[in-house]
């Protein structure tokens, strides 16, 4: 192989690309009376309706089995989806999570019951997961979780508390890591994952509104919650080497690029009419830009990584700690544009575009691991520390 072959971008097959324009067509009548600031919440944006009929058209569990009710087409196939919900903000948070980690962390580690039962529902769009990893005190720290399952003669009693849990409110479902043994001193021994029915008896869900008025993190508490012998996915023991494969997927992916991507847009529009058009505007457009493609080349690079059954943990953590500095910086930037201009000439709509992504910023680099975890994963990587 030539210097210049092994230098060569990973290209999404073209069977995957050619699904492009059927969706976009489809999403531009679906979501056409949302407005800018509506469509910038994208992933984080609910609508079970919306997420109905994406999988009415086979568009969730796109990637899983077709024994399951799944597409079994490739994960470039749901890339290409993804980034087609996030480039027109459509309201997709209802099924993502199931979607993106939670089918699939079940059909790697889950029993033959735990995917006839759960994996259909997901792909109709009828259940719809959560994830239980962050604790008050843990934070981006998943190792130190207090949460336990304790084991019984009718499977185990869970007792703790999650926070930040986006929807949880709305979802039936959690997938919770937690300790099934030894303490949190123990790091990552005794760590397991389980399944938790929402409507259980001892489950308690709180919305937190945030800075820009949403409520969807939560924080949940489980008070002497039953669950079943079949709630536990894969081997007791072996939460932490599931949990940190399941990351990949959430660290990688083109929602770590594309938070802001609704808000560039619309302020590309205004900047290419003559009243919005100046040189520094230009040069701020070439900056996102140049930062934008070789951050959107790493991602694709790692989905066909996850394609090939490898694990790139380190290689996904750099996308996600790149991806949302870029992100934040976007609103920053447009801002210092736009307050340098004359107040009328700025259309209206744009600025409450630009608020609502202003205020919801700080949470790119918290969600899925905080800056700091996540450059110190990175430096291990590298072998620096």
């Amino acid at each position: 192989m030539s210097t210049l072959d092994s230098l060569a971008l990973t290209r999404i097959p073209p069977e995957d690309e050619a699904l492009r324009a059927e969706v976009r067509a489809f999403l531009a009548e679906a979501i056409a009376e949302l407005p800018a600031h509506i469509r910038a919440r994208s992933w984080g944006g609910y609508s079970s309706e919306l997420s109905r009929k994406l999988a009415a058209r086979g568009w969730i569990g796109v990637t899983l089995p077709k024994e399951y009710g799944g597409g079994g087409r490739s994960a470039f196939t749901r890339y290409v989806l993804v980034e087609e919900f996030l480039a027109c903000g459509a309201p997709v948070g209802s099924h993502w999570i199931a979607d993106r980690q939670s089918a699939p962390l079940i059909l790697k580690y889950g029993t033959e019951a735990q995917k006839q039962f759960y994996i259909p529902k997901v792909c109709r769009g009828e259940a719809f997961f959560c994830i239980g990893m962050s604790e008050p005190g843990s934070g981006s720290d998943l190792a130190s979780v207090r949460t336990r399952a304790t084991p019984n003669d009718q499977g185990f009693v869970l007792n703790g508390q999650k926070i930040w849990t986006t929807n949880a409110h709305h979802c039936q479902y959690m997938i919770a890591l937690v300790r099934t043994s030894g303490s949190s001193e123990d790091r990552h021994k005794g760590l397991s994952q389980v399944i938790v029915d929402l409507s259980l008896p001892g489950v308690t869900v709180r919305p937190i509104e945030d800075l820009s008025g949403d409520r969807h993190f939560c924080e949940v508490f489980f008070d002497n919650v039953q669950l079943g012998p079949d709630a536990l996915i894969g081997a007791e023991g072996q939460g932490w080497v599931q949990v940190t494969a399941e990351l990949a997927f959430e660290r990688s992916g083109p929602e770590r690029l594309f938070s802001s991507i609704v808000l560039f847009d619309q302020w590309l529009q205004y900047v290419r009419t003559p009243q919005g058009r100046t040189e520094s505007a230009q040069r701020l457009a070439g900056q996102v830009l140049t930062q934008l493609a070789p951050l959107r080349a790493m991602s694709v690079a790692i989905q066909d990584k996850l394609v090939r059954g490898e694990s790139p943990i380190v290689e996904a953590a750099l996308v996600k700690e790149l991806g949302t500095t870029l992100e934040q910086m976007i609103p920053a930037a447009i801002a210092d544009d736009l307050f340098a201009r004359e107040a009328e000439d700025v259309p209206v709509e744009l600025l409450m575009t630009l608020k609502y992504v202003t205020e919801a910023s700080p949470s790119f680099s918290l969600r899925g691991g905080t800056r700091d975890i996540l450059r110190g994963m990175i430096a291990r990587g590298l072998g620096l520390r």
